[in-house]
């Protein structure tokens, strides 16, 4: 026999009682796992939580970054690496098969978790004319479509090169960037919007502080010499091409660095400013509002011949805020294409009418101020308007409809819509420089009213501006200036701004409305605003001076109006925008992980298959163990004669039986015999559970209804795992573990499952409740139905409640004693009077009776006299 079994032998005398020694050394022992046992039901609380956290990540609309994936991963396999430890020491060493099963599921998690795009090819240069679009993932989407237009579809592009992802992944080797970026973002995610500015700023500079390796310099030079014979030596253009950016989903339009008119000699550096504006603050946010993780994102440089434009811009080939309207849509101006798409100035606007031909059906000639231009060496400089070219139009019409037909051809070519920049150079040619799909809205077919169909709701502005991005929203006006206002920015304002910069994309997730006093529908702030589904007036005149910070308005982009308070006949026309975070590289992560950790095989204690081997997930191991600890602590009073810490029936006057093993201090005094009183427990929690629960008497099961009860026969032959044969013998019972300040209530009634776990106490951060609900042998409806009244009743009062299919978990933590009391009161009475509902869950008429009559109960039996 071993030392321990020699131990517990000698607890067992064969005559007599055992010695005040023996008792004391094994009230020790009981002392030690009653502790082991309270840490690893802790644990377990926060494993639930934490996949509570996961679910309604992946449910939800909040976006969430590769941190959060991370931080939830490593903080789940903890606890649950806990729980092992704690069911150990208190089963001795009887589990050992559970950590095997644990290292298998971390295997297969930190396979999702450490998994990386290779790039397939190690070239660090690519010239244009060897590009193609099935080069996006060593090129990018942007520089692959360019070399796409030029090599494949004969439009004129400039001349240039790329330098590759493979390049990136060595300027971040050779300088150890990659390990310092990730510490710097897992820490800056995990705070508010202050610290991803800071975080933005330190990597920016981490980046242009670094080394470009010898061998890519080379590669770099060799590539400028060969571009400068082609070329003459022409000033260049470097584009972000990063992977990712200009997809069908995500335009990532303005959210990256572009420079213009680079000397050859400034190529080096230029490149790492390229580089170094993926962490801008803007593109930092747009990532993690889609999803993107960040090790995924390579950051391509497209280095072209600078086109000095005499007019450029940007053109759709179909209408982007409607599906039906196929007609191109060109905005010019002055010069360079900046203006167009950083919103700095108004455009002219061409219409091309493909109905019968090509021809122009509409000209919007604006008033423009400015352009930009090529200074002689190098950089770009802004000049004021003046004369004629203020007014007249950037193109003619025949310009216009030669780039009309460039659209549509390159629109054919790639069989989807497409968002075309353009420039006309001084040597006539028309060039094309970044095309991608065009990403259209479809409009709802409802139809808002307009300000003359409300006549007493008062419009600060009518039928002025452009609509950028449809739709109609609610907000308190909040004016941003300069780039630090994003600080400060709260969520759901209408951002109001005089010129539609790239740069406010980053408050689009926070954002309501997008007001802006310049600016059109083809510039980059406005492609973000429809991907996002926010609702955008552009181009309103006075608007920063009309509207005062704190103002509450409505904002209707469809109809140009915006009126004083809110218009709720305004508002509900528009669907909800989808979860942007769907179907993105972190969500399919986080998504993927919880496959390995979400999914609860382990149902039925009895059943042959509940054992460690057959733990598939991190769920499967927690149910385990809770189930074994249980059993554990249960045993231990039994086995070892222990008669002083056994389990006593509760003796008290109802219908149920009631067993209450007392794990430490949960009784007033020791109790001899096989009962225990009521007034002689002092368990805060199981008392306040028992006060609700005896607070009101059952009246009984509902009304009998036929189908109901033909629902519950049914299901109850269907489903063996509600025959009493095969079910825990912790379910035979209902056995409350206890301790002054702990309750764990395990309880089969009839075919429903509860378990009841609390820990209430002086120190109100440590205070939970966390209660889990399952069962019914009605149908599937009648049980989902019946969950879903449980849940709203709990969710009335402070519990975040959970629901998967059949199954209700309901958690509240950190309050006060009184407010925990008061919460127990409610889940006592909801045990009783909950019973056997879902029988007529099928009747609106009576679960509306059954609601409104427990509410009434609740609110005047626990929370009037209650700090609640």
């Amino acid at each position: 026999m071993n030392p321990l079994g020699r131990f517990f032998n000698r607890l067992r005398p064969r005559r007599g009682r055992p010695s005040a020694a023996d008792v004391e050394a094994l009230r020790i022992d009981f002392k030690a796992r009653y502790h082991a046992f309270k840490r690893l039901l802790a644990a377990n609380n926060k494993a639930l939580a934490i996949m509570a956290d996961i679910e309604h990540m992946l449910m939800g609309r909040h976006p969430f970054g590769m941190s959060f994936v991370r931080a939830s991963t490593t903080a789940l396999s903890v606890n649950v690496f806990n729980m092992i430890k704690h069911l150990d020491q208190l089963s001795r060493g009887r589990y050992q098969a559970l950590y095997g099963r644990f290292d298998d599921i971390q295997a297969r998690i930190e396979g999702v978790l450490t998994h990386r795009k290779t790039t397939p090819r190690q070239d660090l240069i690519v010239p244009f004319a060897a590009v193609n679009k099935d080069m996006i993932d060593l090129v990018g989407p942007k520089m692959a479509n360019l070399g796409e237009m030029k090599n494949r579809l004969g439009v004129d592009t400039p001349e240039g090169f790329v330098i590759t992802a493979a390049a990136y992944e060595l300027f971040l080797t050779a300088n150890d960037l990659q390990a310092e970026i990730d510490r710097r973002i897992q820490k800056a995610e995990k705070g508010d919007i202050s610290n991803l500015y800071a975080m933005s700023s330190d990597v920016q500079q981490l980046i242009l502080k670094a080394e470009i390796p010898a061998a890519l310099e080379n590669r770099i030079h060799q590539a400028l010499d060969e571009l400068a014979r082609k070329t003459g030596g022409a000033t260049l253009a470097l584009r972000s091409s990063a992977l990712g950016e200009d997809t069908p989903d995500t335009s990532f339009a303005g959210q990256y660095r572009s420079l213009l008119n680079v000397g050859l000699d400034s190529v080096l550096d230029a490149y790492k400013e390229v580089v170094a504006g993926k962490y801008a603050m803007q593109a930092i946010t747009y990532r993690l509002n889609r999803g993107f993780r960040d090790e995924d994102v390579a950051m391509c440089v497209g280095c072209m011949a600078m086109i000095d434009a005499v007019a450029g811009g940007v053109m759709y080939s179909c209408n982007p805020v409607d599906k039906s309207d196929n007609a191109v849509y060109i905005n010019a101006a002055w010069g360079l294409p900046k203006t167009v798409v950083d919103g700095s100035d108004a455009c002219d606007l061409f219409v091309v009418s493909r109905k019968n031909g090509l021809r122009i059906e509409r000209r919007d000639i604006q008033h423009k101020a400015e352009k930009f231009v090529c200074l002689p060496e190098e950089g770009v400089c802004r000049m004021e308007l003046t004369g004629d070219n203020q007014a007249d139009p950037a193109i003619t019409d025949a310009q216009a409809l030669f780039l009309a037909q460039a659209a549509v051809r390159i629109e054919d070519h790639y069989s989807l819509p497409q968002d075309i920049e353009w420039a006309l150079g001084t040597d006539g040619v028309y060039y094309m420089l970044q095309c991608r799909p065009l990403q259209q809205l479809t409009k709802t077919g409802k139809r808002r009213p307009t300000a003359k169909a409300m006549p007493g709701t008062p419009a600060v502005i009518a039928g002025e501006g452009i609509t950028a991005s449809p739709g109609a929203a609610y907000g308190i006006v909040f004016p941003v200036h300069k780039s630090m206002d994003v600080l400060g920015f709260p969520e759901g304002a209408v951002l109001v701004a005089r010129q539609a910069l790239p740069v406010w994309a980053s408050l689009l997730n926070r954002a309501a409305a997008v007001v802006t006093e310049q600016g059109g529908f083809a510039g980059h702030l406005a492609n973000v605003a429809r991907e996002f589904g926010v609702p955008a007036l552009f181009s309103v005149p006075g608007v920063v001076e009309t509207l005062a910070a704190g103002d509450a308005v409505t904002v209707d982009a469809d109809n140009l109006s915006i009126y004083k308070g809110r218009v709720d006949a305004l508002l509900d026309v528009r669907p909800r925008s989808a979860n942007l975070m769907t179907g993105s590289p972190v969500y399919n992560t986080l998504q993927q992980i919880s496959r390995h950790m979400i999914p609860l095989n382990l149902l039925d204690p009895a059943s042959p298959a509940f054992r460690p081997e057959r733990c598939e997930t991190l769920h499967d191991l927690t149910r385990f163990i809770h189930e074994k600890s249980v059993s554990e602590m249960f045993n231990f009073g039994k086995d070892h004669d222990f008669s002083e810490r056994s389990s006593k029936q509760l003796f008290h006057n109802v219908p149920m039986q009631w067993w209450v093993l007392n794990l430490d201090d949960g009784f007033r005094h020791e109790i001899k015999g096989k009962y225990v009183k009521l007034e002689n427990i002092r368990s805060i929690p199981m008392l306040a559970f028992w006060e609700g629960y005896a607070a009101v008497p059952w009246e009984g099961p509902p009304p009998i209804d036929g189908k109901g009860l033909l629902s519950v026969m049914f299901g109850s032959t269907m489903n063996p795992a509600l025959n009493a044969g095969v079910r825990s013998r912790f379910a035979d019972r209902n056995y409350f573990m206890i301790s002054k300040n702990y309750c764990s209530l395990n309880s089969r009634l009839g075919y429903h499952f509860s378990t009841l776990e609390a820990l209430v106490g002086e120190r109100a951060s440590e205070n939970y409740i966390s209660f889990q609900f399952k069962g019914g042998a009605a149908d599937h409806d009648r049980r989902i139905k019946r969950v879903g009244f449980i849940r709203d009743l709990l969710g009335e009062y402070a519990f975040r409640v959970e629901v998967r299919e059949d199954n209700l978990i309901a958690r509240v933590e950190g309050y006060d004693t009184a407010f925990m009391q008061a919460r127990l009161n409610i889940l006592g009475y909801l045990f009783l009077h909950t019973r056997q509902l879902d029988m007529v869950m099928a009747n609106p008429a009576s679960v509306q009776h059954y609601q409104r009559k427990m509410t009434r109960d609740i609110e005047s039996r626990f929370l009037g006299s209650k700090s609640a």
